[in-house]
This record gives C-alpha cells, sequence and structure tokens, in this order.
C-alpha cells in the first residue's frame, strides 16, 4: 500500500505549447509499473481550454467543479458539468476546458502506451472556441 499525501506534490502551469489560457495541473498519481495510469486535477480559469490532442489508450474526465467545454473532432461543442464524467476513445481527436464565464476543474485519467500518454496537436482558436460553444 501506497500513500500519497495531499499537497506532497507541487502543482504546475500548463504549458502555452498545450494550452491556452491560465491552467494548473496538480498531479494526484502515477502507479509504478507494471501499471500504467496516471491521474492529474486540471483547473482551468474561465476562457482556458487544451489544445486539440488523442490518447493512445484514451481519457476519462471527470468534472468536480464549474461549468466547462469539450468537443470530439466533427462533433458539436458540448457542456459539461460537476458529476459528468467523459470518456474519449483511444486516438479520438478533442479538446476540453473552461467555458468563457467559469472556471472549471477535472480529474483526468489516462494510461501509457510506450510511456506516452497523449499526443498533442495544433491550439483552439479563440473564433473556433467562441463560435462554437455550448450555450
Amino acid at each position: 500500500m501506497d500513500i500519497q499525501r495531499a499537497g506532497s506534490k507541487p502543482s504546475g502551469r500548463g504549458p502555452s505549447d498545450w494550452f491556452t489560457g491560465t491552467v494548473r495541473i496538480d498531479p494526484l498519481f502515477s502507479a509504478p509499473a507494471p501499471a500504467r495510469v496516471a491521474g492529474a486535477l486540471v483547473t482551468f480559469e474561465p476562457g482556458a481550454r487544451t489544445a486539440w490532442h488523442t490518447h493512445p489508450l484514451g481519457q476519462t474526465l471527470i468534472v468536480v467543479s464549474g461549468r466547462g467545454l469539450a468537443q470530439r473532432e466533427g462533433g458539436p461543442v458540448e457542456e459539461i458539468r460537476p458529476g459528468d464524467v467523459v470518456w474519449f476513445p483511444p486516438g479520438e481527436k478533442h479538446w476540453h476546458g473552461a467555458s468563457p464565464e467559469t472556471a472549471m476543474s477535472h480529474i483526468a485519467v489516462q494510461e501509457a502506451l510506450d510511456g506516452k500518454t497523449v499526443d498533442w496537436l495544433e491550439h483552439v482558436g479563440d473564433a473556433e472556441y467562441g463560435g462554437q460553444r455550448a450555450g
């Protein structure tokens, strides 16, 4: 058994290569091999979001506070709220983040394939984000 105490890992800022706006990442866990799952609490300030990206083994988001938006390639922008659980299948191109007016926090859980959990792509532009948001 391993107990990871709250606050034992430092918070980090979401890098501008992968995020638009102010994003804080609080690492929660990274299971040792042979397990390959990791999780983090990610907080997006209003208007902040990820770039488009994919996950080789998929990703689960558990929304814990605020109001957010998520979109898969070719689909509509969807509103996500506390208690919602979002699943992105392996290789599905998507983005997620806060609504324009409200911050949002979610727990992100994903598995590594050959040591890699994510493939980052292009940024979601302001016009794309603002022009397609859910109401």
